[in-house]
């Protein structure tokens, strides 16, 4: 069986993974600042409002931006909580793709091309070290890393509470913004300057599904060097803890994706 180049339809939908039937109503983003509170507590209250579920799923209008390219697409999204990630294309499943703590696999119907390997598929395509939790977090605007008030220093930025390590890492920098009214994110970036690599994720919109915030619309820029990358995601529907399936298996006889 030989091996085939990564497709542009296989990258775009990979950068999918980089976000109601429930009564979902958007969530005012507005909310005062205390420029008092200290970072012990601004941690508190962002570890309080994470998202709490076993299952979430959510149709999603992605549209992609890339030299000059725009396409649009719906896909079905499922979540069972720090186990998988499940996203197939509508209306027929011609693209599905499954991220576990260690796998990530897709097949792709048209070209009859799989990956199955690990996440330097992902950290490739976003141009940042990925795994499991930070692909998850950015899905429901929370940060890629855990805060620790020992290692982080708070400020107020804007509308927003800015978090930073205290000590920036070598290999990449981070700043979080934190939305006063509810404690998810308003941004996140993280970047590699030397190597000219840039991640930001911003949530515009927020929705609260039964008792969850969750977000209703994420734009995702990703930078390397001159070229650029924008995702912008909107969840048209959310429902959580119910008994969802996560059916998915390569069909055999399709040619396997290599990385360079």
């Amino acid at each position: 069986m030989r091996a085939k180049p990564i497709s542009i339809y296989s990258i775009l939908f990979l950068a999918m993974f980089l976000s109601g039937c429930k009564s979902a109503k958007t969530v005012t983003n507005t909310g005062a600042l205390n420029k008092n509170i200290s970072t012990k507590q601004l941690v508190k209250e962002i570890n309080n409002g994470k998202s709490k579920f076993n299952t979430l799923a959510s149709r999603v209008k992605i549209e992609i931006e890339e030299t000059n390219k725009s396409k649009s697409y719906t896909v079905n999204l499922r979540i069972e909580r720090d186990k998988q990630i499940l996203l197939s294309s509508t209306p027929i499943s011609v693209v599905k793709a499954l991220i576990t703590p260690t796998r990530v696999a897709f097949y792709n119907k048209l070209d009859g091309t799989y990956f199955d390997g690990d996440f330097s598929y992902l950290s490739k395509l976003l141009g940042t070290e990925l795994d499991y939790n930070k692909v998850q977090n950015m899905l429901l605007g929370e940060a890629v890393l855990e805060v620790d008030a020992k290692e982080y220093k708070s400020d107020v930025f804007d509308k927003s509470y800015m978090l930073q390590p205290k000590k920036q890492l070598a290999v990449y920098e981070l700043f979080f913004l934190f939305n006063p009214a509810h404690f998810k994110l308003d941004s996140q970036q993280i970047s590699q300057l030397e190597d000219r690599r840039i991640l930001q994720v911003d949530y515009l919109k927020y929705q609260k599904v039964e008792t969850q915030i969750l977000p209703e619309q994420i734009a995702i820029l990703a930078v390397e060097k001159d070229e650029e990358l924008r995702i912008n995601l909107e969840y048209k529907s959310v429902e959580l803890n119910e008994a969802f399936r996560f059916p998915f298996r390569i069909p055999s006889g399709y040619d396997e994706i290599k990385l360079d």
